[in-house]
Order: C-alpha cells, then sequence, then structure tokens
C-alpha cells in the first residue's frame, strides 16, 4: 500500500513539475514573438530558388529585452493612443500584389521563382505605412545619386541633392506570372495618396520609390546577386545629425517588429550620403549595412522592408502636435495597460545598450560606491557632412566656464562622491557615447542634439537641460517624458549662463538623488 502512494506521490510531482515547465514556455514565448519565424508572412521564408534558403545564415538574434513587449497585430489599437505613436498602430493591411494561386502552386511543384508579392501596414496614427514584400529587384542604374560610402574628405562641398535618390520607372521591380499584369506599375496614384501620403514631407522618398515599382516577368528577373534574408531598405536625410538619426533607428526597429521578422534585418542604405560616425551604431544595431549603388549590378531580395522615413515617426511628429504619453515599465503595462503610457522608448533604449555588448538590467538602485557619474554632455566643433564648416553654433555662450564651475564645486562637494563627466561626444565612438549614457545618475547640457541619447538612459537617471532663449524647442523634455525619466531645465534669457546658478539647481537634483 506503501509503495502504491509512493508510485502515485511520484507521478503527480512529475506531472506538476511538466505542467511547471509547458506554461513556463508557453508564456515565456507568448510574450516573446519574435522569437518564431515570421507568421504573419508565409512567404519569405519560401525557397523559390534550386538553391538552399538560410534565413538565419548571417543574421544577428533578437536580444532579450527587460522592457520588451509583444507587437502583436491588434486591429483594435486606438488611433492617437501611445502605442498608436510608439508600437504597432500599423493595424490596416492593405495587399498591393498578392502571391497568386498560380504563383504558389509553382512554387510549390518545382521549388522554382512562384513570383512576388507586396503589402503595405498603414498607421492611422501617424499616416504613414510600413511597406514589404518578395521576389524585388533594385536596378542600381535606374536610381539617380551619388554613390555613397566615400569618406567625408573625398566628397567635401558635394550638394544634398547629389546624395538623395530620384527613382527612374522601374527602378524597382516585382516578379509576376500572370500575363496580364507584367509591364504594369505595381501601384496607383489613388494608392499612393491613400497609404503613402506626402503630408508635410517635400520630398517623400519611400512614396517615390514605390511609385517606381513595374510588374516583370519571371525571365526578365535576372539579378547579379540575390539577398536570401530580410532586408529594410532606409533613405537617410539628416544622417549625420543625431536627433535625426535616431528617427532612422527606431523607424528601421519598429518596421523589424512590425513585420514580425524571426532576427535582425540587414539594411541597405538607398541614398548617396557618405560615411559617418553614426554608422557604428546602425552596424551594432542591425546584421549589416550597404549602400544601394556598392552592388555590382541588379540585386534581388527574398524580403523586402520600407522603412518609414524618420520625419514620420512620434518622436519627429512630436514637435509640432501634442503626444500625452508618458513612459510606464513594461511590467506595469503588462498587468495594467494604458493607453496614455508607453514602454516602447525604453525597449529601444535597451536594444541600443544590448546591441553594444552592456547589461539591460542595471538601474540606479542605490548610490554606487565609487559616486555619482554627472555626464556633462558638451557641444563641440567637428566636420560633420560635406556642407559642414566643421563649427557648431553655440547654444551656451560660457560653455566651458560653466562646466570648469561644476567641477570645481564636485571636488569640493562633502555630501557625496561626485564624478563629473567631460562629455566630448564629437570625439568619442557610439559605444562610448552610449557606456557614458549608461552610467549616468544624471545627464546635463545645453540644448543639442548629443542629448538624444537619454534614450539609453536607465530608469532612474534625471535630465536637466540648459535652455538657451533661440532654442526653446521641446525635443528632449519630450523624450524624458515618454521614457519616464524625470527632467529639469534652466531658461536663459539668451545664451550665457549664470554658474552659480546652475549649481544650485544641479545641487537640488543631487539631494533628489540622496546626495
Amino acid at each position: 500500500m506503501m509503495i502504491m502512494k509512493a508510485k502515485r506521490v511520484k507521478i503527480v510531482l512529475f506531472l506538476f513539475a511538466l505542467n511547471s515547465v509547458t506554461l513556463y514556455f508557453y508564456f515565456y514565448f507568448s510574450s516573446h514573438p519574435d522569437y518564431f519565424p515570421n507568421r504573419s508572412n508565409p512567404h519569405f521564408t519560401r525557397n523559390h530558388t534550386n538553391s538552399h534558403v538560410s534565413i538565419t545564415a548571417t543574421a544577428k538574434p533578437w536580444p532579450s529585452l527587460p522592457s520588451y513587449l509583444p507587437w502583436s497585430h491588434n486591429r483594435e489599437v486606438p488611433v492617437r493612443s501611445c502605442e498608436g505613436y510608439f508600437g504597432n498602430g500599423f493595424t490596416l493591411l492593405v495587399d498591393a500584389l498578392k502571391l497568386s494561386p498560380e504563383s504558389h502552386r509553382k512554387s510549390v511543384s518545382d521549388n522554382s521563382a512562384g513570383g512576388g508579392w507586396f503589402r503595405c501596414h498603414y498607421s492611422q496614427t501617424l499616416l504613414s505605412s510600413i511597406c514589404e514584400g518578395g521576389q524585388i529587384r533594385m536596378i542600381g542604374e535606374k536610381i539617380v545619386m551619388s554613390k555613397g560610402g566615400e569618406e567625408l574628405e573625398m566628397v567635401l562641398g558635394r550638394g544634398e541633392e547629389e546624395e538623395l535618390p530620384l527613382f527612374k520607372p522601374g527602378a524597382f521591380q516585382i516578379e509576376v506570372l500572370e500575363r496580364s499584369k507584367i509591364g504594369k506599375k505595381l501601384v496607383n496614384v489613388d494608392f499612393l495618396n491613400n497609404y503613402l501620403p506626402n503630408g508635410a514631407i517635400h520630398r517623400h522618398t519611400m512614396r517615390q520609390l514605390v511609385d517606381s515599382i513595374e510588374l516583370v516577368g519571371p525571365n526578365e528577373l535576372n539579378c547579379s546577386e540575390w539577398v536570401e534574408e530580410p532586408t529594410v531598405l532606409v533613405t537617410r536625410f539628416e544622417y549625420a545629425n543625431v536627433f535625426h538619426t535616431f528617427t532612422d533607428w527606431y523607424s528601421a526597429y519598429v518596421a523589424s517588429r512590425v513585420t514580425g521578422l524571426p532576427n535582425r534585418p540587414h539594411i541597405v542604405f538607398v541614398d548617396g550620403h557618405c560615411k559617418a560616425q553614426l554608422e557604428e551604431t546602425w552596424n551594432a544595431l542591425f546584421s549589416s549595412i550597404r549602400y544601394a549603388k556598392s552592388f555590382r549590378g541588379p540585386v534581388c531580395f527574398r524580403h523586402a522592408i520600407l522603412a518609414p522615413l524618420g520625419y514620420e515617426t512620434a518622436w519627429f511628429k512630436g514637435l509640432s502636435e501634442d503626444i500625452d504619453c508618458n513612459g510606464a515599465s513594461a511590467r506595469e503595462l503588462w498587468q495594467h495597460p494604458d493607453d496614455k503610457k508607453t514602454a516602447r522608448l525604453s525597449e529601444f533604449g535597451e536594444m541600443i545598450r544590448a546591441a553594444f555588448g552592456f547589461p539591460v538590467d542595471r538601474h540606479h538602485n542605490s548610490r554606487p560606491v565609487s559616486g555619482l557619474n554627472v555626464l556633462f554632455v558638451r557641444r563641440e566643433d567637428y566636420l560633420a557632412h560635406p556642407r559642414h564648416g566643421g563649427k557648431v553654433q553655440s547654444r551656451l555662450s560660457n560653455e566651458e566656464q560653466v562646466f570648469n564651475s561644476i567641477e570645481g564645486w564636485a571636488s569640493n562637494h562633502s555630501a557625496c562622491k561626485l564624478n563629473i563627466i567631460n562629455g566630448l561626444f564629437a570625439h568619442m565612438s557610439m559605444k562610448e557615447q552610449v557606456r557614458a549614457i549608461q552610467d549616468a545618475s544624471v545627464i546635463a547640457g545645453a540644448h543639442g542634439a548629443g542629448l538624444t541619447h537619454i534614450v539609453s538612459a536607465t530608469p532612474r537617471t534625471v535630465v536637466f537641460e540648459i535652455v538657451s532663449s533661440e532654442y526653446r524647442r521641446p525635443h528632449f523634455a519630450l523624450i524624458a517624458k515618454w521614457k519616464g525619466l524625470e527632467y529639469h531645465a534652466i531658461y536663459l534669457d539668451e545664451s550665457y549662463a549664470d554658474p552659480p546658478g546652475v549649481i544650485y539647481k544641479l545641487s537640488g537634483i543631487l539631494r533628489g538623488l540622496g546626495c
């Protein structure tokens, strides 16, 4: 009898353990859908040729992020909600070219080219689309722009118009098997106006790219190279400006998540800009980067995604419209969803830190033994792009005096040890900049694009902005709010800051941190 009871206990314990493990994996993968292949898009993973297709051959995996929330295709996302602005508000799915039954049968029967497809995910909040398609050919000779990727010193004086793309008809092509479609354009003007509107963008290159797409027969899709893994096509405008490049990084990241890519995509710049320091972060975030003109001939993509322009992100739109969102933790939103709160910027900040190999679970829960780091972000002269003279416009006329005064005050600070970090970002690698941001308890500085790095700050970091009368713009107050960071500012009458006044404000901030 005792033996029977022991066996029953063992069976119950085994079933309990099995059930626990099953539930763990169920909830883990339910909250991390990007670990699965793209369930919403069955087309791009299929092998259309006789050669072996390996989707994950060189692609980097997504890192585990504490602030990650599922990028589900929820059609009930409210318009102008925080998820609509910063997450997956791209809920209206519109097919411009479906994979036809004939194409499907052909691809299954002989494992050959089975025709292409194209669709757009439209956001009624941002009034823009993330578009994607398969069996797409790009013909570099039909894209009018400079080569791109040159060393800056080699192209000094080159005009911006030379670097931005102009697409001739047929610059992009998609394969179709239906003879009635061959030779036609992919979309008409109504489609462009409805799902890729110009809005306030003077030169909407993504709209122009889609307008150039023509449909060709299978025998016409000859390519010098096939890109087998998912690739995001990006056109950058103000590519040397950190704030604007953050909007491009975020747009490419969102496009990757919305389309459900199982790994980090490759990036192709469809522009002719020269190399810039910010490419270090592009390389860290994504699997690789290339320039459209670097291919030796026509190139074909099994799966191409078109990222919206940085101007169409909430980061930029928030400068002219009211986006009433507050940062919150993913745990809080998981337990208590709130349309007025978001964890997406924290998620993206963790993505940047993880991309550079930094830990993403570090929080300033207590004062470190080595003291508090006060990072003072500086504005420096440096050569940014071919049309730049190497001089930056001062936002704080006595910046050096202010920094030296803070250093002197901190050296005599008796309440706690303060480490004043000289944030000379123009002469630091991007990885060094991110490290300085994540190690800071306070991030201070005059209004300038370098402060956009606060996106990568840890949750208890405090932001302190010195704002001159000429540059009273809400960029960093908004980012701090959307990320849930404590924010303080001093508003100057002109561009001169009184050092004792700055120190008084900083002292109050540090007292709030227990110093």
